[in-house]
């Protein structure tokens, strides 16, 4: 293979209980990148649309990425990248992970599909590094895998795929604000109460149970946030009223997508998807704040081969 198009989704992660260990990749929007074998050694970014990135190569998620590659397996030829961002950089949908996912992903075709999805998921760690400061798996593990992901360990890396409901549906609303994911993590508090913690870990415990059985009375309990959300959700305009008009509208449960400013909900059905999207957007259309929405069903194939 000399070339390839992949589409690389975009994630949520945390999915409100389960900060920085659990995450799902969404099918409605993601990244297109493009790939092509060159005989020149090294890597190059040739074409960036949809957002004004780097195209230094050891600065930019994806480049790092493909050099880190094509240097662990001492590669006789180069990579040239292209990169169309389907959503903004700073959204809270995994960005940065898309490109580093994708950027693992097609190097790995060129090199002859050598490296498993664990190890795909280092690579692109290296790249969410190289764009945040710091390699975290949730959004990268969700990209690459597909479906609900759970980073069961750091060291050593380990990655659980969960089932996912059939019905389940994803409801999101992006306001056009950027939140840097530094930003973010610096209001996180640096102590919990053992009884915030008790509440946390029951609460994931709960929500992984809900997902294999199929109980959504269960998911809808268990998504409750009580360590990240209270201190970020002050950097989101709005984001009381609008999780409030999802719950009320049917939602199962709503909170921050990542670091924000995007806000999941998630819910049972296309009906009620409808229902939680037409009232999300009615109770943000007069806050004068430009905003983005859709609706999704997990995707849970992950990065694919489109051309």
């Amino acid at each position: 293979m000399d070339y390839l198009k992949i589409f690389a989704p975009a994630t949520v992660a945390n999915v409100s209980c389960g900060f920085d260990s659990l995450g799902f990749a969404v099918d409605a929007i993601g990244d297109e990148m493009t790939f092509t074998k060159t005989a020149k050694k090294g890597v190059k970014i040739t074409n960036i649309t949809g957002a004004d990135l780097t195209y230094n190569v050891d600065e930019n998620a994806a480049s790092t990425v493909v050099k880190k590659m094509l240097s662990e397996v001492n590669a006789d030829f180069g990579i040239e990248l292209t990169i169309h961002k389907g959503f903004s950089p700073g959204s809270g949908l995994g960005s940065s992970a898309a490109s580093a996912a994708g950027a693992a992903f097609g190097a790995n075709q060129l090199l002859g599909n050598i490296f498993p999805k664990l190890e795909l998921t280092k690579f692109a760690m290296f790249g969410e590094k190289v764009a945040c400061g710091t390699p975290i798996a949730d959004n990268v593990a969700a990209a690459i895998y597909g479906g609900f992901v759970l980073v069961r360990s750091y060291d050593p890396l380990e990655i659980i795929k969960l089932p996912v409901p059939t019905a389940l549906r994803v409801v999101a609303i992006h306001p056009q604000i950027a939140i840097k994911t530094k930003d973010a993590r610096a209001v996180l508090p640096e102590k919990i109460s053992l009884k915030d913690a008790v509440t946390q870990w029951a609460n994931v415990g709960g929500l992984i149970s809900g997902l294999y059985t199929d109980n959504y009375n269960l998911i809808s309990n268990s998504l409750i946030d009580v360590v990240a959300e209270p201190a970020r959700k002050k950097l989101i305009p709005f984001f009381d009223e609008v999780k409030s008009s999802a719950i009320a509208a049917g939602a199962l449960g709503a909170g921050i997508s990542g670091s924000g400013p995007t806000i999941f909900a998630l819910c049972k059905g296309d009906e009620v998807a409808q229902k939680v999207y037409n009232s999300v957007q009615e109770s943000y259309k007069n806050t004068e704040i430009d905003f983005e929405m859709f609706i999704s069903k997990v995707n849970q194939e992950g990065i694919k081969i489109i051309n």
